[in-house]
């Protein structure tokens, strides 16, 4: 379930904005407020807020300041901002702090949740970039966005080894399909790709398994096999090696971005 937060100082636009919010969810989220930026803050160190809505101008702590002491937040909410006054300083720091909406008070309802859905469709988009995020392996992206440069042998290479991902293939036997002598074949692949032939091996199944983990609920051991591991036990290492947690644990934090890996 999604959490919004309000913060406000005024209790009856607060508990306004929570009764429109509350009628419009219909259960679907669990919305709080918070009276003032510091007990916001002092909320949010144990609640994951998915959506601010907060006032500019607040005693203690205004709105901006309190987002500006939420910068290194994880992960950081989609914010909506209201202000009882169009100032061009207000709405220009709003927008600098990631501010996706500027409402002027006295609120329009229907304006209200047409901002709060937009703000959540924002927030899936980013939730599905950090997933798309987690399974890209940059240095195989630079790879691929050089590949049309690569000499013809070091192409064919790579073609091999996407269709042989699931058999425990080596750079000799890559080496010999291609007819070429390995050591000569090895110095090659390095210098048009920029990675060794291993390296590139091992990147390149794991970067299947991390697509399998994500879109199936294929068991782990099978995943190994698809990728050209024997045992299980040699792919989870592998694996923990590089992304520094377990192919269990990256599926549960690939599903649901919101759980803390320990």
């Amino acid at each position: 379930m999604k959490t919004l937060l309000i913060v406000d100082d005024e209790p009856r636009t607060r508990q306004g904005i929570k009764k429109t919010l509350e009628a419009w969810s219909a259960g679907r989220m669990r919305i709080e407020t918070a009276a003032s930026g510091v007990e916001a803050l002092e909320w949010m160190k144990d609640n994951p807020a998915h959506l601010i809505i907060t006032d500019v101008r607040m005693p203690e702590l205004g709105g901006l300041q309190m987002l500006e002491r939420m910068a290194q937040a994880a992960p950081k909410p989609i914010v909506i901002v209201i202000s009882g006054h169009a100032e061009f300083e207000y709405a220009h720091k709003a927008l600098q702090l990631g501010v996706v909406e500027y409402l002027l008070k006295p609120l329009d309802k229907t304006k209200l949740i047409q901002s709060v859905e937009k703000a959540l469709e924002l927030e899936e988009d980013r939730l599905r970039i950090g997933r798309m995020e987690k399974l890209v392996d940059r240095k195989l992206m630079e790879a691929g966005e050089e590949e049309a440069k690569y000499g013809q042998h070091v192409r064919d290479a790579i073609a091999y080894i996407d269709g042989h991902l699931g058999e425990p293939i080596g750079m000799k036997q890559v080496a010999d399909h291609l007819h070429m002598n390995a050591s000569y074949f090895s110095v090659l692949f390095k210098e048009q790709t920029g990675i060794t032939f291993s390296d590139y091996l091992t990147r390149r199944r794991l970067q299947r398994a991390k697509e399998l983990l994500a879109q199936s609920r294929l068991p782990v051991g099978e995943i190994a096999e698809k990728v050209g591991y024997q045992t299980a036990k040699y792919f989870v290492k592998v694996f923990k090696d590089s992304e520094s947690v377990s192919p269990t644990q990256y599926r549960q934090r690939v599903s649901d971005p919101d759980e803390t890996i320990k």
